[in-house]
């Protein structure tokens, strides 16, 4: 079964990046970082979400994320779905932090249970139809609104949503210009651009010349 394998944030400045995400997150092995100057303006079209166990674990996280230098985008809230709140990194990546608990059972952990990888895709079925394609297995689908992959062992899921759908819940403008800042490192045949002009490479080669981060 194809999966995410490895996700490079090509990022200004790797040593930077690196002290934020340990920092702010607790992150290393998870994320890697590749130096570049591509222009990019707006939104990227995607978001990282963690996943976590209760509240005040989303509270610890983002306010290491604040300390460490980010932008508040949405600050944390209950909704319907259940507790979070969303960060820009100084790098512009975008992150959510959340739990479907809506109440804490005890106090705050570092402790991250899942990475997703939540690209913005201009058509949720064509963009289904052709992940399938290249060998991804659907884990579940909401009708046009969204699609998730079976992660397998993969430490980070791969997940799609409409891209106006995402800017809005992630308390930003949709439109965006230049590269998306990110890289899919995975075992599905590639390399490949997606739809939405989101690049994969072979996982072997996407280690970074410059930097890593794994």
């Amino acid at each position: 079964m194809a999966s995410i394998e490895t996700v490079t944030l090509e990022v200004a400045d790797p040593a930077a990046a690196e002290r934020f995400y340990a920092t702010a997150f607790g992150l290393d092995t998870q994320i890697r970082l590749r130096a570049s100057e591509a222009p990019t303006t707006g939104f990227r079209g995607f978001t990282l979400a963690l996943t976590v166990s209760r509240p005040a674990t989303v509270d610890s996280l983002i306010d290491t994320a604040l300390d460490a230098g980010a932008t508040s985008l949405k600050p944390a809230a209950k909704s319907l779905w259940g507790y979070g709140g969303v960060v820009q990194a100084p790098d512009g990546t975008i992150w959510k932090v959340a739990t479907s608990a809506k109440k804490d059972t005890g106090p705050a952990t570092r402790q991250i249970d899942e990475i997703v990888l939540l690209l913005g895709v201009a058509d949720v079925v064509a963009s289904k139809r052709f992940y399938v394609g290249r060998g991804l297995a659907v884990a579940k689908s909401f009708s046009r609104m969204y699609v998730e992959f079976a992660a397998g062992e993969s430490p980070v899921k791969l997940a799609l949503y409409r891209r106006r759908a995402l800017a809005k819940d992630l308390g930003v403008p949709p439109e965006g210009t230049g590269t998306h800042g990110l890289v899919i490192g995975g075992a599905a045949s590639g390399p490949f651009t997606d739809p939405d002009g989101f690049a994969w490479e072979a996982a072997s080669s996407a280690v970074p010349a410059e930097r890593h981060w794994a």
